[in-house]
Parts: structure tokens; sequence; C-alpha cells
């Protein structure tokens, strides 16, 4: 036996000997373990020396070997309760994101999701953008901080009006973007005004930035002015966060009318309104941006390309003016430095080419004809009420009949094999009666958008 297993065969027996005794205990003396063991001074040192760097013992010159506490064998986990001191109450609750986020299991049709299906997604020219763009040069240098100056003054042009690339920061996705601007815009404790209902992550990312969300009704039409001005001279709230074109859930476009009513209503209050845009390229009648009438730094726009490319395309811009905008740079500086510039570079690479409005007119024409279909496959079934049928995007936001138990209709629709999202996952407060949001790009084709309406007609009857 060499002289390195000897010293690993007697470290386990000290182990053992020292799991049987308590803190504060001897070990024998090193001649009562050379003696029992049959080794040598050196392996005896050299044990020890290795149960101390475990910190189960502690060595004492003069006084011996003593316990410190019991040593756990390999299995047994560690004590992490001491970490619910240290951490606090805040909790960040990414269930509503998680749930949005999991794929289906195998054979059953997904009801939903936020992203564009592989059939539809442009892999292929993405691949060849990123070919393209990383042979740039300085593809893989440092980029400025504040984003591509050309992929910025795309975002800019897109978003309209007088604003210009020096307004906007590029960020990593619209997911990022919520977090940077809650946590620039308001302190924690106070509140923020958003829709109700609203997009889970944003309620999330709100709360994790120790905000509380009060909810302002909408109708078809959107956000309505009047309780807004409301909310806001009850709350004192400075921000709030609205969906204003295809709102996530209910696919309400704000009203041009209302757009500029919202804004008044904000101004009058000193408050920022966050324009979340994230559904701007999901449609071929996306009206103005709310940020395109706005001179005065109030809106704060968000624009991104993950829902339009695909979900690994985390690059977005935020657009915002003022002590605001520096805020924002510093929020992003700080925490993440900055977008990958090959991730950069391909977005630019792929927006400028003309691959961009082929692959936009794709999109639209296939949400016309999957919208249409499930719109017309869902009124079918009985009790059911679309709240609207919108001019593009991915959702149908659906009323159920009030007597339906709607987390039992949810976990009936995933036996039945097919997936639908809870609608109170979207309610900042108590939701007014049970709903769910159906997604229908997600489906591999019409006929399984079809079996999956069958299916969840199927659940909704065994639940009623």
């Amino acid at each position: 036996m060499n002289n390195d297993s000897s010293i690993a065969v007697l470290a386990t027996a000290l182990r053992d000997e020292v799991a049987k005794l308590r803190p504060g205990d001897r070990l024998p003396s090193s001649r009562e373990i050379m003696r029992r063991h049959g080794v040598s001074p050196v392996t005896v040192s050299r044990a020890i020396g290795r149960l101390a760097a475990e910190g189960s013992v502690v060595s004492r010159p003069g006084s011996g070997v003593f316990v410190v506490k019991p040593a756990k064998t390999v299995n047994e986990a560690g004590d992490l309760e001491w970490q619910t001191v240290a951490l606090g109450d805040r909790v960040v609750d990414d269930g509503p994101v998680t749930t949005l986020l999991t794929p289906p299991p195998e054979g059953v049709i997904p009801f939903t999701g936020g992203y564009l299906p592989p059939g539809l997604r442009p892999d292929r020219q993405l691949g060849v953008a990123a070919a393209r763009a990383v042979r740039r040069p300085d593809a893989w240098a440092l980029p400025p901080l504040n984003g591509l100056r050309e992929l910025r003054r795309w975002f800019a042009a897109q978003a309209g009006g007088d604003v210009t690339a020096t307004d906007a920061l590029i960020v990593s996705g619209g997911q990022a973007a919520l977090t940077h601007a809650f946590r620039a815009l308001a302190a924690p404790g106070t509140q923020v005004l958003v829709e109700t209902p609203t997009y889970p992550g944003a309620l999330s990312a709100a709360k994790a930035a120790g905000l509380r969300a009060t909810a302002v009704p909408m109708d078809r039409d959107g956000v309505r002015p009047e309780l807004l001005a409301e909310a806001f001279a009850v709350t004192g709230a400075r921000v709030f966060y609205c969906q204003p074109t295809l709102h996530n859930p209910t696919g309400a476009t704000l009203t041009p009318e209302r757009r500029e009513q919202v804004l008044q209503v904000a101004r009058a209050a000193g408050a920022f309104v966050i324009e979340d845009d994230f559904a701007r390229y999901l449609t071929d009648q996306a009206p103005a941006t709310m940020v395109s009438a706005d001179a005065d730094g109030t809106v704060v726009h968000i624009a991104s390309l993950t829902k339009i490319l695909s979900p690994s395309m985390r690059v977005a811009a935020v657009i915002a003016r003022g002590p605001a905008a520096r805020r924002l740079r510093a929020s992003q500086l700080v925490e993440s430095f900055f977008v990958a510039r090959p991730l950069q570079e391909t977005a630019l690479e792929f927006v400028t080419s003309p691959v961009w409005p082929r692959h936009l007119k794709a999109v639209h024409e296939e949400i016309k004809i999957r919208r249409d279909a499930l719109a017309t496959a869902l009124t079918r079934l009985p009790g059911v009420e679309l709240h609207l049928v919108p001019r593009g995007g991915m959702h149908l936001w659906v009323r159920l009949p009030p007597e339906v138990d709607e987390a039992a209709l949810v976990e009936a629709a995933k036996r039945a094999g097919v997936l639908v999202s809870p609608g109170r996952i979207y309610y900042p407060s108590e939701p007014p009666g049970p709903r769910v949001r159906v997604t229908h790009l997600q489906a591999a084709n019409l006929a399984e958008l079809a079996e999956g309406t069958r299916r969840l007609g199927q659940a909704l009857a065994n639940t009623s």
C-alpha cells in the first residue's frame, strides 16, 4: 500500500471515529493511532491534516486533536436554513414566467408560449446573418457601452418622431429592459400602475424591484384614461406600465385618442409611461408609437426583436431622455456591462437585409390564418366568449362560463393533452372571473390547432 492510499484509509477511519464523538471530545494521541492502525507518524499527521482542512477537527499543539463538530457523511445535506434569516422576506416570484417558458410534455399540444415556432423562426437566415456579422471588423471587440450606433439608429427610426440614436440603449431583451426600467424609474416600496390584466413577467419584475403593482382597468380599446388619472391621484405612483399595441393577454390596441389622453394624464401626474412595444412586428397594422408623440421625456419606450425572430435573439432597445436615460444606462452598465457585440452585429445584419421585410410578411400572413382558425374554433365551444379578435399578435383572451373552476380546467386540459395559460397569473389583484389565454402560433399546424381546441372543449365539458 503506497503512502497516499494509507493516508486516505486512515482519514476514513478517523472520520468514522469523529462521527461517534461530540464537539470538544479529544481524539486518541498520535502514538495510540499509530499503534491501532500500524502506520507511521507522517501518515497520522497527514490524515489528521485532511480532517482539519475539512473542518471536523482542530489540532492544539501540546494538548491534542479535538472534535469541532460531528463529521458529515458524503451524502448528508448541509443545513441551509440560516439563509432564510439572511435573505429576508423579499421573494423573487419566477412561477408565472416559468409557466410561460416551460416546453410542453411529449404529445401535448401547446396553446401557450410567446415565441415563433420552428417553422416560422428564421433559423437559417439568422445563421447566415451571424456568419456575416462575425466577419465584420472588430466583431469580437468591446462594443459601445450603450450599443452599436447603427443598431441604435435603426431602433430610433422604428420608434419614429424625433427619436435619435442618442436616445436608444441596447439591452439584453425585453425582460431585461423591464427590469432596468422598474429599478431606474421607481423607488423600492412605491407603487407602479399597470393595466389589468397584464403581462406576468412585468408583475414579477416589478415585485423583484420592490414595487407594488396597482391595477388600472381596461376595456376593448385599452386602458381607461379616467381611471388611470384616478389611480395616479390615489396612489401617488410615478410610473405606469402599459402595452398599448396588441396588449398581452387581451390583444387590445390603445386607440389614438386614448394614447394622447394617457400622455396627458401622465404629464399632469409628473409620471413616466413605460411603453412596452413587444408586439409591434407581429402585425402589419401597428399604430404610431407613444414615444413618437412625446417631447417631454414622459415615455420610456421598449422594443424587442425576440418575439419576431428567436427566443435567443436577446436584443432590445430602451428609448428614454434626460436624467431617466442616464439612470437607465447606469443600471445596464453596473448589472451586465453591455450586450455581446456578435449578437448585436447579427441583429443589425438581419434587420438591414432584404430578408427582414420578407420575414415580416410571412409571419403576418401566418398569424392571420392561425388567428382566424383558432377564433372560429373557440367560438363553437359552449359558453366561451372571446374578449376580441386582435389585429395581430399570438394570443386570444378567452372568458369562460362563470361556473367553471379555472384552475381545474387548466389541469383537465393538460390531462386531455393541451396546454393553456391560466388567467389568474395575469392579474395583480383578484381576477374578475375565470379566463384563459390561448396561443395560436405554437401548434405545429392548423390540424393541431383544431385538435387542441377539441381537447380543450372536452376538458371544459368535464369541469362544467
